[in-house]
């Protein structure tokens, strides 16, 4: 069986998470390359960056995108658990969940359109086929830059005040001295 891509991960994942209790990103990893049966071959294949495991890197998008949805919500660094949206969905026994399912949500579709990058729509919101390869590559590192943007900035709002603190000294530190 192939890696299956981030939309195909999302309803187990969500499942995974109905228990109720708190899981981190290893456990799911884990957990959900069994439920795939994937080869350690499969499981260890790495993204061309060569710096993260496909896998790993599709479980973790496939939580994002229900963390966006409101499905999950973030415990402490690493930790998610399901939230009420995520439990009700599953009574609903969904075949799928997919980002077109997602777009249901208002929180979903407000992420879409901060990460979304102009290059991946035509003005009318039809994909727009006739990019050259090189300009559908520049989109794509444009969305991921823009997503990492938003990510690291939570990530940083979510931290003290001391923690922000010795971030930009750390930062102001790091300029002068490569200045």
């Amino acid at each position: 069986m192939p890696i299956p891509d981030y939309q195909s991960i999302m309803l187990p994942l969500l499942k995974f998470a109905s228990d109720g209790q708190e899981h981190s990103l290893r456990e799911t990893i884990e957990a959900l390359a069994d439920e795939f049966n994937l080869t350690v071959e499969e499981h260890s294949e790495l993204l061309p960056s060569g710096q993260q495991a496909v896998f790993d890197n599709r479980v973790g998008w496939a939580r994002t995108y229900l963390k966006k949805a409101g499905m999950l919500e973030t415990t402490r660094r690493g930790y998610y658990r399901i939230t009420e949206r995520g439990q009700q969905i599953l009574c609903q026994n969904p075949t799928k969940i997919t980002t077109a399912f997602l777009r249901q949500f208002p929180e979903f579709v407000e992420f879409q359109k901060t990460t979304r990058s102009k290059l991946d729509e035509t003005e009318d919101g039809e994909n727009n086929e006739t990019q050259t390869p090189e300009e559908v590559i520049e989109a794509a590192y444009q969305k991921l830059r823009k997503g990492l943007a938003v990510e690291l900035l939570q990530m940083i709002k979510d931290r003290s005040p001391a923690f922000f603190e010795r971030l930009v000294i750390d930062l102001l530190v790091r300029i002068w001295w490569h200045a």
